[in-house]
């Protein structure tokens, strides 16, 4: 009796065993909606093919991808057919016109065969991403390996994203990247199936675009003479530079590359020029922009500066020249235009401003911002754009059609987002309270330095985009959201990388699973193959999820 007990024991034992272990190996970020596990696998081997179901670039782009990646990890060429034997195991890339969205995917994984199906390429780029995940860690390495097989979870994948806006911002005007750097960045974001990159490539302490109507912008507002050392939240007299010239910015050529480089991984670069405010780049490049003489220096230190575009005629045909240039660059259907953090001092002091708020009915100096700001959409809106801006564009006047991007989340502040679902505008979520990467991770010891705050993974993983108040009918207007990434104090990409990963990886189960899905012991446990992949990646994370109990 307790000899069979025993057998018994170590069959359930066994069973579980064999459970947990399979458990673990789908480990898939952002965690798919809909997954049934079957049993056995398939095995990928050098007798498997890739079949495509026609010869259109948008499908074999897909599926070259998977034979690169393949073949530069694992030495394993599968060769890429529109006719599969049909004795032969093969990996099939099928558009259907059932999926709801251009996103949605399907992946059907049996014996002999994979089925990766979506109605669009960005689908099926998705899709990719969830396959590659059921696949060992290595795949993600560079070095090939002599491995036969690779085995795969039999199972059937439904999965589409929750929201339509996913993205993450990168701030490139403190801190310079080259675009090699930016072009792994966007790998980051492909892996985690974001499909918006929102580039900052202007501030006050340098202007990063080549923009060839006013040379001067790279030429001068590309580089400052110095950099506060530490933090600059001290009395001025204790604050020292660096004595170092720098700076950096990418010409047109460059920015076409990387342009091209994400629209390959599914990803629309969304460019940021800021207007009226974090100008001073660019007025000591053109000094008349400004309300005032100057002179102006590039700034060597962080903050707000008083010194703004002054919001005249001349300024706004500089803005729209920019504009024109930057268009040109990017096919984006959205330009973000800044409109945050603009003091005013100036402008109270001008006369040309203040004659501007009498001539056309203004009702103070945020209507002369609002004034100005809807010159730009209407500038956007005629060649065929839309306007994002942060979420002062709301002040003295906010259009009907400009979308809005909220991230002042304290206070009276918090009631924002449903007065401007109410106005009718729509909205992408990337409040500082959950969404500013720039904040501390945790508060042990030995953490970077950073602009303070306290973010840990836990606290982006549980935020909820959609805010308390919203009926069914203002939902829609909440499209997504976003992480901003504000680089005062990460002066090498692999801070960058430090202070994104792991978190931009909970924003992305926020941005894709449906809430129902969420599970944070869930996402932790999961991320322990993650963490893996970024290994083989190259990436410099944080390693806290990695440590805690």
């Amino acid at each position: 009796m307790m000899h069979k007990l025993l057998i018994g024991l170590i069959i359930i034992y066994t069973s579980l065993f064999s459970q947990v272990t399979n458990a673990q190996e789908i480990s898939i970020i952002p965690k798919p909606n809909t997954l049934t596990i079957g049993k056995g696998n398939f095995n990928l081997d050098s007798a498997t093919v890739i079949w495509v179901e026609s010869d259109s670039n948008d499908i074999n782009d897909i599926a070259q991808m998977l034979q690169s990646k393949l073949n530069e990890a694992y030495g394993i060429w599968l060769p890429i057919v529109t006719f599969p034997h049909k004795q032969k195991k093969f990996i099939a890339f099928v558009k259907k016109p059932s999926a709801a969205t251009e996103e949605a995917y399907a992946i059907e994984v049996a014996e002999k065969s994979i089925y990766l199906s979506a109605n669009a390429s960005n689908g099926l780029f998705y899709g990719l991403q969830s396959l590659l995940q059921l696949m060992p860690a290595e795949v993600y390495g560079k070095s090939a390996r002599n491995i036969k097989s690779i085995s795969i979870p039999q199972l059937t994948i439904s999965d589409a994203p929750r929201f339509a806006y996913r993205g993450m911002h990168l701030d490139v005007g403190r801190h310079f990247y080259p675009k090699e750097d930016i072009k792994k960045f966007i790998d980051y974001l492909a892996l985690h199936k974001f499909n918006r990159f929102h580039w900052h490539l202007t501030e006050d302490q340098g202007w990063r675009i080549e923009i060839k109507k006013y040379p001067k912008l790279t030429e001068v507002g590309a580089w400052r003479k110095e950099t506060v050392v530490g933090t600059a939240r001290k009395e001025q007299s204790l604050i020292s530079y660096d004595g170092k010239k720098y700076g950096g910015y990418y010409t047109q050529e460059e920015i076409k590359e990387v342009v091209a480089y994400a629209q390959k991984k599914k990803i629309t670069i969304i460019p940021e020029i800021e207007f009226p405010g974090h100008m001073v780049a660019a007025l000591t490049s053109y000094p008349h922009l400004a309300c005032t003489s100057g002179p102006f220096d590039v700034r060597t230190t962080w903050g707000v500066s008083k010194d703004v575009l002054c919001p005249n005629d001349s300024s706004l045909a500089f803005a729209q020249n920019v504009l024109k240039e930057v268009m040109e660059l990017f096919p984006s259907e959205y330009i973000h235009i800044g409109g945050d953090e603009c003091p005013k001092d100036r402008w109270k002091e001008c006369a040309e401003c203040q004659k501007m708020i009498k001539d056309k009915k203004l009702k103070d100096e945020n209507g002369l911002q609002a004034y100005f700001i809807h010159q730009l959409e209407a500038y956007l809106n005629a060649n065929g754009r839309k306007l994002i801006g942060w979420d002062e564009i709301t002040e003295g006047g906010l259009s009907k059609t400009s979308t809005v991007m909220y991230w002042r989340s304290w206070g009276a502040m918090k009631e924002l987002p449903l007065e401007i679902a109410k106005h009718g505008n729509n909205i992408i979520m990337t409040p500082v309270s959950n969404c500013y990467f720039d904040y501390y991770q945790s508060q042990k010891p030995g953490e970077p330095l950073a602009w303070g705050g306290d973010l840990p993974v836990e606290k982006v993983y549980n935020f909820e985009p959609v805010p308390q108040g919203f009926t069914p009918e203002l939902v829609p207007k909440i499209i997504g959201t976003q992480a901003n990434i504000w680089t005062e104090y990460m002066p090498t990409f692999e801070q960058v990388e430090y202070m994104s990963l792991p978190r931009m990886s909970a924003l992305s189960e926020v941005a894709w699973s449906e809430k129902r899905n969420k599970n944070y012991s869930d996402f932790v446990s999961r991320m322990k193959l993650h963490f893996q992949r970024l290994d083989f990646m190259g990436a410099n994370y944080a390693r806290h999820l990695l440590t805690e109990k």
